[in-house]
């Protein structure tokens, strides 16, 4: 009796083998779902929409994605860093490359976001935005990768968050631009290597010591953003204010500047409180007074002061006298998380110099008591 044989399928363990690893990788490939990430259109027309997936953008929402410059040229503020980016995007737009891995840090709130969709605009890519606790299983990042077109940015903020596993599969993407996976497990445990289009990883930190060596290394430049003075912030007032169909005098833009800690997102965010307070008092038009007035009830003081901040260094020359005293006795005698003061209203009142660190603790300055009249 003759034997048949299928001629397609000559080896079934071979071939079932195959099929496996292969429906692995096409399930790798699948872009993961639920995961906060945005995508930024290269046409100017979509800017305006929000940039997370599936959402309906309400008219606030719209005027805050509005109040973001979506051009080099219309971002206020940081020369130095708007001079080397420019040069970067003629030098790959020339070539015809994409950008070069970018890492931004400095303290929040001085737009190292807004910078990241900037330079998708410019380039007239997309860009994917997410954060790095949110990357919290190696799949997260991998279906991010893979997703990725030719030139695309990858935006993630907190970078210095991502844990060992996620941190080591961006070395070879963004050295060799591959991603390398781990089919199956044990003795049959196979590594492959899946090819990704060339992209832009740009980082963002607040935290740059925490960032290990190895991930810093691999960027290509690193650039720091720095506190806006006060006639920046003025001129992102008086931008803001009239996105936002505000009439604001200049005097009345300066003011607010002058209390936002060389933020624009502080200074923004006192605006639409000042905003709010014009609004109420059936005032259209606000002035210096109005502005000082506003502010002084949501107790932000000349300097930007808040009633944390006063209370601190109140605390601080009424029970220590001026110092030197503990981070724990100022957070015992305040009722505030220790860290919390370390991390939040500290580094404020050392940039202004109203705090000094000593081997012996924290001592007030003579500046901070002359502001609060003591």
């Amino acid at each position: 009796m003759a034997i048949k044989r299928n001629s397609n399928n000559s080896n079934p363990k071979i071939s079932s083998k195959e099929s496996k690893e292969t429906k692995e990788i096409k399930k790798i490939r699948k872009p993961t779902k639920g995961k906060k990430t945005k995508e930024m259109p290269p046409s100017p027309e979509f800017s305006e929409n929000l940039l997370m997936a599936g959402a309906m953008p309400s008219e606030n929402e719209s005027n805050e994605d509005k109040i973001r410059p979506h051009r080099l040229e219309d971002y206020i503020g940081q020369k130095e860093l708007k001079k080397v980016l420019s040069i970067g995007i003629q030098a790959a737009k020339g070539r015809g490359e994409a950008l070069d891995h970018l890492l931004l840090y400095g303290p929040p709130g001085l737009g190292k976001t807004t910078m990241s969709l900037i330079l998708a605009t410019e380039m007239g890519v997309n860009c994917k935005i997410t954060a790095a606790p949110a990357l919290e299983r190696p799949r997260d990042i991998t279906g991010l990768l893979v997703s990725l077109k030719p030139g695309d940015i990858l935006f993630i903020d907190e970078i210095h968050r991502l844990n060992r596993v996620s941190e080591e599969l961006l070395y070879p993407a963004m050295e060799d631009f591959r991603l390398d996976i781990t089919i199956g497990k044990g003795q049959s445990a196979k590594t492959r290597s899946i090819p990704l289009p060339p992209f832009t990883l740009i980082g963002a930190t607040t935290n740059m010591g925490a960032l290990t060596s190895p991930l810093r290394d691999r960027f290509g430049t690193i650039e720091r953003l720095r506190f806006y003075e006060v006639d920046e912030l003025t001129l992102i007032v008086q931008r803001s204010a009239s996105i936002l169909d505000v009439k604001v005098t200049q005097e009345g833009a300066e003011e607010i500047a002058r209390r936002a800690r060389g933020t624009p997102r502080i200074a923004n965010r006192l605006l639409r409180r000042v905003r709010d307070y014009a609004q109420v008092s059936k005032v259209k038009m606000i002035s210096q007074e109005l502005a000082a007035e506003a502010l002084e009830i949501f107790h932000v003081d000349a300097l930007g002061l808040d009633w944390t901040d006063r209370l601190v260094l109140t605390s601080m020359i009424e029970q220590f006298h001026g110092g030197p005293v503990g981070l724990d006795s100022v957070a015992a005698a305040t009722g505030e998380d220790a860290k919390t003061i370390e991390e939040v209203y500290e580094p404020y009142l050392l940039q202004i110099g109203f705090i000094n660190r000593t081997p012996r603790g924290r001592v007030v300055t003579r500046a901070a008591m002359k502001h609060l009249g003591f």
